[in-house]
């Protein structure tokens, strides 16, 4: 049994120590499939410390959430799906305020308008959101009509190259930490711009762009969707990341019975 000292103790960043999280899996480890509901092994370790420190601050309203060990698994799972996207640190923001505002552990609902509230002023997007973003129009960064200055300047911070050309558990870690001080320095008051410029951008060119917003029309697909799955033409041809990515994606468009383009012209 765990003693006091070892379920309070915590990281500078308020989560509990990684040796101490609950032993109930986040989710089904035995899904073979790789799909939108495959969860990283980032997203699992969040979760995990997320539980354990609820679980130190409600006690016993925390246990009497959950009646079985398979209670708790399906509700990892559930908020693992939900928290994608979010970085730790957004995600102890969320979890003090809880702690000083809440007398039981929110819902996922209550959790994510938390997280919102904290983390989505000023338009932010959340730092998944701009990561995919920034890869995807890394090519055309200075033209690119951005949904925040924030993105294109943690691209840049980043480096654009690197964006295209190397692999998420690269490249990410290193923009995730560009935009989360962007971020901070943004909530802090300052303002930043879009980049001017340089000409006008060419309506007329056929960009990955411009492609891939024109094939998701032709598929009746959500922008969104469309990007998602064509974001491995933003990698190198031939590369074996540009594979994996496209392997991926096309599991996901099988079920629409979708063949996704090898390349745009």
């Amino acid at each position: 049994m765990k003693t006091p000292a070892e379920i309070l103790a915590k990281t500078e960043n308020g989560l509990p120590q990684q040796s101490w999280t609950s032993k109930t899996p986040t989710g089904d480890k035995e899904s073979p499939k790789a799909s939108p509901l495959e969860l990283s092994v980032e997203v699992k370790t969040l979760v995990n410390m997320i539980f354990a420190r609820f679980m130190a601050i409600y006690g016993h309203k925390f246990k009497s959430c959950f009646e079985t060990q398979d209670e708790i698994r399906i509700a990892k799972r559930e908020w693992a799906l939900s928290l994608e996207g979010y970085t730790e640190s957004e995600l102890v923001a969320a979890i003090d305020y809880c702690k000083e505002n809440s007398a039981w552990m929110p819902t996922i609902s209550e959790f994510l308008k938390v997280l919102r509230n904290l983390t989505g002023d000023h338009g932010l997007p959340t730092a998944k959101h701009a990561y995919e973003e920034a890869c995807l129009n890394a090519d055309h960064a200075s033209t690119y009509q951005w949904t925040h200055p924030a993105i294109y300047h943690a691209g840049k911070a980043t480096g654009w190259f690197r964006l295209r050309t190397e692999d998420e558990p690269d490249v990410f870690p290193d923009f995730r930490y560009n935009y989360e001080v962007i971020c901070r320095r943004i909530r802090q008051g300052e303002e930043l711009s879009n980049p001017v410029p340089v000409a006008l951008p060419d309506k007329s060119d056929n960009t990955l762009f411009t492609f891939i917003q024109a094939w998701g029309e032709e598929q009746n697909l959500k922008p969104e969707i469309a990007s998602k799955w064509l974001f491995y033409l933003t990698k190198p041809k031939g590369s074996q990341v540009r594979a994996r990515f496209q392997k991926q994606a096309q599991i996901e468009a099988n079920a629409f019975g979708i063949e996704l383009p090898d390349d745009y012209s």
